[in-house]
């Protein structure tokens, strides 16, 4: 028995033409049941993709999320670091600069007690690097700038010790007068005998105020024979100051003291003709000329 056939009219409206369209029972029953199950057909197999790829797929996501976070953290750090470092270099550029007394007087030290410049702390941490992970890369990022923190705290240890030294070296005129005495042979001024001046003079008004030429302490603010009232200040174990002939006082044995503070006045007292200062520096218990070491008033 042949299937019944179904004719379908397709008309066009605007030219009015009319189109027969004949199918068969079986044929709109096949495309009923393809519009139902093909759908149906493609969910299935969406839904049947294998767990294991989809669990890679989730671990790896999470390791990108973890490793991300990771440079996140890791890039932070290298900031921090960074900004550390300058603020460190800023601070010891201050630290670095000397007044111009404080230098004239340490370039005037012998040899053997300056401090030799650090320099060469990280001088070839700029070398070309060939390409690396960024793990790699961070790593190396955090060595080079552990180099420059190592070279950073060893220049600041010599500019700490520059600046200790030269707050214990002698750079002031002790005194506002004029230089009657220089350090050397001479003339005794009471005797008229030739004799070795282990200072200078200085004179001044009396009750002028004479103060510390460097840090150092007071070892001694005594009568001490022909200095007179006399105030010692050891400076470092190897350079100390007198001041003799203070009409006197205004410190004390074992008193710290620092560049510039007052520690007497200008007077006669002891062997003078006189109001004078009195002026040493004794290097490892010797005189030197005081002008070595002093700028010019």
């Amino acid at each position: 028995m042949r299937s019944p056939r179904y004719t379908i009219l397709i008309a066009n409206r605007s030219t009015g033409a009319v189109r027969r369209l004949s199918v068969t029972r079986r044929a709109v029953a096949l495309a009923g049941i393809a519009a139902v199950f093909i759908p149906l057909l493609i969910g299935l197999g969406a839904s049947r993709v294998d767990p294991v790829g989809l669990e890679a797929l989730r671990l790896a996501n999470e390791s990108l999320l973890v490793e991300n976070e990771s440079y996140r953290a890791a890039t932070g750090e290298l900031v921090d670091q960074v900004s550390s470092l300058q603020s460190a270099l800023a601070e010891l550029s201050e630290q670095a600069v000397l007044d111009p007394e404080a230098r004239y007087a340490l370039e005037r030290l012998p040899a053997v007690l300056r401090s030799p410049a650090a320099g060469g702390a990280a001088r070839e941490v700029a070398a070309a690097l060939p390409p690396v992970s960024p793990d790699t890369a961070i790593g190396m990022l955090q060595g080079v700038l552990g180099t420059i923190e190592s070279g950073i705290a060893t220049v600041r240890a010599t500019v700490e010790s520059q600046q200790a030294l030269a707050r214990a070296t002698p750079a002031l005129w002790p005194v506002t007068g004029w230089l009657s005495s220089g350090f050397g042979s001479r003339r005794d001024p009471v005797d008229g005998s030739q004799d070795f001046h282990p200072g200078l003079d200085i004179a001044a008004n009396r009750g002028t105020p004479v103060r510390a030429t460097a840090d150092g302490v007071v070892r001694s603010s005594a009568y001490d024979g022909n200095y007179g009232n006399a105030v010692v200040v050891e400076h470092s174990s190897w350079i100390s100051t007198r001041y003799g002939h203070l009409s006197r006082f205004a410190v004390q044995a074992g008193q710290e003291v620092r560049r510039g503070d007052l520690i007497g006045y200008v007077g006669s007292t002891g062997r003078a003709t006189g109001a004078h200062l009195h002026y040493e520096i004794l290097l490892n218990g010797q005189p030197i000329n005081p002008l070595r070491l002093l700028a010019r008033p």
